[in-house]
């Protein structure tokens, strides 16, 4: 464990008694953008893999990925894309994605990454908030038809010439790129893009690199509400390359480490905390496949002597339950993130002991925050690491408020808000809802957490997850965490139905491990007598699977409205 340095208020522990941190500001914040980094990493290690894409068969090295990307740029740069202006990307984890990512951040142009699973209305919905001009997509993926989607909100692009889209559904949106060697009306394709730009085109493009600024927006990730239209986050170079170096430096990644990475490219742990974080220290990427199979992680791991593994819980406890698990070489692994939500102590446990995982991390944020604000030590003791989501990043400030906005006290339960570099710009086209989110400068997370007296961080719910029965306050985390020691229990997921007397009930969502039967009676009679009454599930439901997002969150407003159903019940009436 770090010794603390002696000079409060700048070591990652709270000022004056209140949970109130100030990172230490240093290292230096970078002012390189994205480009400026992936040539100064290009410069020392030309040679060495930049990534590896499995499904594909695509090994670039670092001169192939700058080289790849430059072209792709110079393409867009030839059709007219100009710097400020949107470009989605709709696909799973392919070599395509990483090009565009760094073709776009060549140009200025703004990424937007549209979500794997988005469908009709929520692709509408995300490419005219926006008003993306091009999107890049995959034809399918699974059983997501991309351009059947896109053929269908816009019909025009089966009699228009490639590039000159006029939708009525779509305004904005002139050019489909699609990836793959089939011809599609409409549509232009990826690979004729790239060979649009000759020797002057892709110098063009370098000088266009070299004269942006680290401060310009470069990346909208749409954030996945529970209720309204999803948000469009709105990052900087500055946000997101910081983001990468500190994460990286919290794993004590260096070129000589090898990344497998399973989560989605779409999302800022696909995107920052692997492709950036490698980026910028020169390590290799390794993606076991277009979207996250247990057995293929655990295939790249072994192949490729990867020395880090991301995930979410889900991710790890699927890697952990194969039957064959054993035959898998995993003893190469170091370290990597367990992140995007609570992670079970057991998990933990397990990977740690069985995964070879003793460096591990665990990291905490989220897409306004570019992600990460909290990450834990690769020397930090097991129980920090099982308990807490760790200290704070770099130059970050964070603090715990009340429902009055007062600093609650040290161990006390209380909003998050987060202050410093990765503070995203704000929600694109959202004034209001932007205001509502960061205040002086402070992004309002909505979870609840507490800080201990070292700075160790404990997310404890979200402020709108806390349900209230009979006047006791419940914390579906802490229900979860107690759960989880059940030794039959997979997964499990803690939320609140209404109840005409107490106000509300807790609910369990159950996943049992296979082969295991069980009952609502043998759980609630696991919790009898250790924990409080008052949070003993009323209601205990075993399914086959739980509804997650894409990267791994359980959907627990899908959980409420399907009790809600089934019990009959409405929403309780508040004064």
């Amino acid at each position: 464990m770090h010794t603390p340095s002696p000079s409060p208020g700048t070591d990652r522990r709270p000022i004056n008694g209140l949970s109130h941190v100030r990172a230490p500001q240093h290292p230096a914040l970078s002012e390189r953008t994205i480009c400026e980094w992936l040539d100064a990493t290009t410069e020392r290690f030309p040679e060495r893999t930049a990534c590896v894409f499995r499904e594909q068969g695509v090994r670039w090295t670092w001169c192939e990925l700058q080289s790849e990307s430059l072209r792709l740029a110079a393409g867009l740069h030839r059709l007219g894309l100009a710097k400020g202006e949107r470009i989605g990307i709709w696909a799973p984890n392919r070599s395509e994605w990483i090009m565009a990512q760094y073709a776009s951040a060549r140009l200025g142009l703004i990424l937007v990454n549209i979500n794997p699973a988005y469908r009709l209305v929520e692709l509408e919905y995300a490419l005219n908030k926006v008003g993306c001009r091009a999107i890049i997509t995959a034809p399918e993926f699974k059983t997501s038809q991309y351009l059947q989607m896109l053929q269908t909100l816009a019909p025009e692009l089966a009699t228009c010439a490639p590039g000159q889209l006029q939708s009525l559904r779509l305004p904005q949106l002139q050019m489909v790129i699609r990836m793959g060697p089939q011809q599609t009306p409409g549509c232009l394709n990826l690979g004729d893009v790239a060979k649009l730009a000759d020797a002057a085109d892709i110098e063009t493009a370098r000088a266009i690199g070299r004269t942006l600024s680290c401060h310009d927006a470069i990346n909208i990730q749409f954030t996945s509400g529970t209720t309204g239209n999803p948000k469009g986050a709105t990052l900087s170079h500055h946000n997101i390359v910081n983001n990468a170096r500190f994460v990286a430096l919290g794993m004590r990644f260096t070129e000589d480490d090898r990344l497998a990475v399973p989560v989605p490219l779409y999302h800022c742990f696909g995107m920052v905390m692997a492709s950036l974080a490698c980026t910028v220290t020169g390590a290799t990427m390794v993606f076991p496949g277009e979207g996250f199979d247990p057995r293929a992680t655990l295939e790249a791991v072994h192949a490729e002597r990867c020395t880090a593994l991301h995930g979410v819980p889900t991710m790890f406890i699927a890697e952990l339950a194969l039957p064959d698990f054993g035959q898998f070489d995993l003893g190469s692994l170091r370290t990597g993130i367990m992140a995007g939500s609570p992670c079970p102590v057991e998990v933990m446990r397990q990977v740690n002991a069985r995964m070879h995982l003793t460096e591990i991390t665990i990291a905490y944020g989220m897409t306004e925050t570019s992600p990460v604000s909290f990450q834990s030590d690769t020397s930090d003791p097991l129980e920090r690491r099982v308990a807490t989501v760790g200290r704070i990043q770099p130059h970050l400030e964070v603090k715990l408020i009340d429902a009055l906005g007062n600093t609650v006290a040290l161990g006390e339960n209380g909003e998050l808000c987060t202050k410093g570099y990765s503070v995203m710009q704000g929600y694109w086209g959202d004034a209001e809802r932007s205001a509502d989110a960061i205040r002086d400068g402070w992004m309002h997370t909505g979870d609840l957490a507490t800080i201990d007296a070292d700075g160790y961080c404990n997310i404890v719910g979200r402020v709108k997850d806390m349900l209230i029965r009979g006047g006791e306050n419940v914390y579906p985390r802490e229900v979860e965490e107690f759960l989880f020691r059940h030794p039959k229990l997979s997964q499990v997921q803690v939320f609140g139905v209404p109840d005409l007397r107490y106000g509300e009930e807790v609910c369990a969502w159950v996943v049992l491990k296979p082969g295991e039967t069980c009952t609502e009676a043998e759980i609630r009679e696991f919790c009898r007598d250790q924990i409080a009454h008052y949070k003993v599930p009323r209601y205990v439901r075993f399914v086959p699977e739980l509804p997650m997002t894409v990267t791994g969150k359980a959907q627990k407003f899908v959980m409420r409205q399907a009790m809600l159903k089934e019990l009959g019940l409405a929403e309780a009436k508040t004064a």
